[in-house]
């Protein structure tokens, strides 16, 4: 019999730690999206509660403000990965949420004098300080998650991805309509992003070594655990480790993960961008009038996300499948099974709105499985160096969903023909299969050798090795000659 490992409280630090990375994905998540709602009350007043101003703002420069976010966003995920090995998750990531919240409150201030263009620059801003924050979500749980429980923490704080839309469209809704009008969205906004803040500094530490709160036993457990799979005496701060660039950039399992996150962003930025606006054009459908239709694919994707959780913990308890079984698998279903529903929705018509609902529905849910499926793969190749490569990835993943917006403006001249919207959606299905298919054939769940501390120390000494022995060799030829 093996002796049971004592792990520590039920609910540990590294519970602790998980449940702040969700609540900060939540109220970065919040200040990200209310934008839609806010829009809508700020050009429309009559709509939520018209005792306050209102915009004439026409639709380029609605959508110059809801794209803007994603100009500053892409700029710094390289930046948050090098900025948390420097100065760790707990500082990076209370600068990003902290300067995202400050900005949020400008708003009611700013574009009464600054119109929509003051929208946008502070959009931009804040795309720049929540840029930083996945790449130390990402590290924060390679210091925190032991790894046999790095699939379950680390899904549990990505769940607050839609669990953020989800309450950035119901309570911006509200708040709107409220005697706070459109300004008080903002306020909250702010409110609940400082809320944050004065938690993750508490609580917040870099490394188990460095809480306060932590217990021995739990320490003991966490430190052994990751020691122990990465085949190392002590645990080392990731941030102290060189990066292996040339081996990370020329890594098959390194550019799988790429391309299948790249791909997976666009299938879901067609899913959620682009559907509304085909039921729209071709189905006759108000989907933005009616709040429970815009809700629903994001409910079904929050669920799913726990659904996924469940079962995914099953199999591997039970040997059913291993890290690498689940991982595939999921980014199979979260990729393939949205590909056909695409193709399904395209040949829909006016006459069949309900299955239209449903097909779209089931397609954002059942996508949920690509976090387990593929985001997670950052910690699977290098914990050391999980929020670099977060931060590479995720540039990709979002340059993305400023693309395909383009290419439905190539494609789509008119919003009501069902042909032109067929031709996007056999495209978007075409990239989700392909950037699966390479995942699974390259993709691996394993720590990669360029994930060892001393990984350039032993290529040095390898090298150094191979020289002297051709200088060797050298020198012989030449005294026999």
């Amino acid at each position: 019999m093996t002796a049971e490992v004592n792990k520590g409280p039920l609910l540990g630090q590294r519970h602790v730690q998980t449940f702040l990375l969700f609540l900060s994905i939540v109220v970065n998540y919040i200040a990200k999206f209310n934008a839609g709602v806010a829009v809508v009350a700020m050009t429309n007043a009559q709509s939520t509660n018209p005792n306050f101003p209102e915009y004439d703002w026409n639709e380029m420069e609605r959508s110059y403000i809801l794209s803007s976010f994603f100009w500053g966003y892409i700029m710094t995920q390289f930046l948050g990965g090098w900025l948390c090995r420097r100065y760790g998750a707990r500082l990076t990531m209370f600068v990003s949420t902290f300067g995202s919240a400050l900005l949020v409150l400008l708003v009611p201030f700013c574009v009464p004098w600054g119109g929509w263009q003051a929208y946008c620059a502070i959009r931009v801003c804040m795309g720049i300080f929540q840029g930083l924050m996945f790449p130390c979500v990402h590290a924060h749980l390679a210091n925190w998650c032991p790894p046999s429980e790095r699939n379950r923490l680390g899904a549990l704080a990505n769940t607050g991805l839609d669990c953020g839309t989800l309450l950035a469209m119901f309570v911006s809704g509200q708040v709107a309509a409220s005697s706070m009008g459109w300004p008080g969205i903002f306020y909250i906004s702010c409110a609940v992003g400082m809320f944050w803040c004065i938690a993750w500094l508490i609580f917040g530490a870099d490394t188990p070594r460095q809480s306060k709160f932590i217990s021995k036993a739990e320490l003991s457990y966490i430190e052994s655990s990751i020691s122990a799979n990465s085949k190392q005496e002590q645990l080392k701060e990731s941030r102290q480790i060189p990066v292996p660039w040339k081996a990370i950039l020329t890594s098959l399992p390194f550019w799988s993960l790429f391309l299948v996150r790249c791909t997976q962003s666009w299938g879901y930025s067609t899913l959620q961008a682009e559907i509304p606006a085909y039921m729209n054009g071709v189905l006759l459908m108000e989907m933005k009038s009616n709040a429970l239709f815009s809700a629903l694919p994001y409910l079904a994707s929050w669920i799913m996300a726990f659904v996924y959780l469940i079962v995914s913990d099953i199999l591997i308890s039970r040997g059913a499948l291993t890290i690498t079984g689940i991982r595939k698998t999921y980014s199979s279903l979260a990729s393939w099974l949205p590909a056909i529903s695409l193709i399904g929705l395209s040949f829909l018509d006016s006459n069949q709105k309900t299955l239209a609902i449903v097909l779209m529905t089931a397609s954002v849910g059942i996508n949920a499985g690509a976090t387990i499926g593929s985001a997670l793969n950052t910690i699977d190749l290098s914990p050391n160096h999980a929020g670099i490569l977060m931060g590479i990835v995720n540039t990709g993943a979002n340059i993305v969903p400023i693309l395909t917006p383009l290419l439905v403006g190539i494609i789509v001249k008119n919003e009501h023909d069902r042909v032109e919207w067929q031709l996007v959606f056999i495209i978007s299905a075409v990239i989700f299969f392909f950037g699966n298919l390479f995942y699974i054939i390259f993709g691996r769940m394993v720590n990669q050798p360029w994930n060892d501390a001393d990984f350039l120390d032993e290529q040095k000494q390898a090298l150094s090795q191979e020289e002297g022995k051709a200088a060797k060799a050298k020198s012989k030829s030449k005294s026999k000659s």
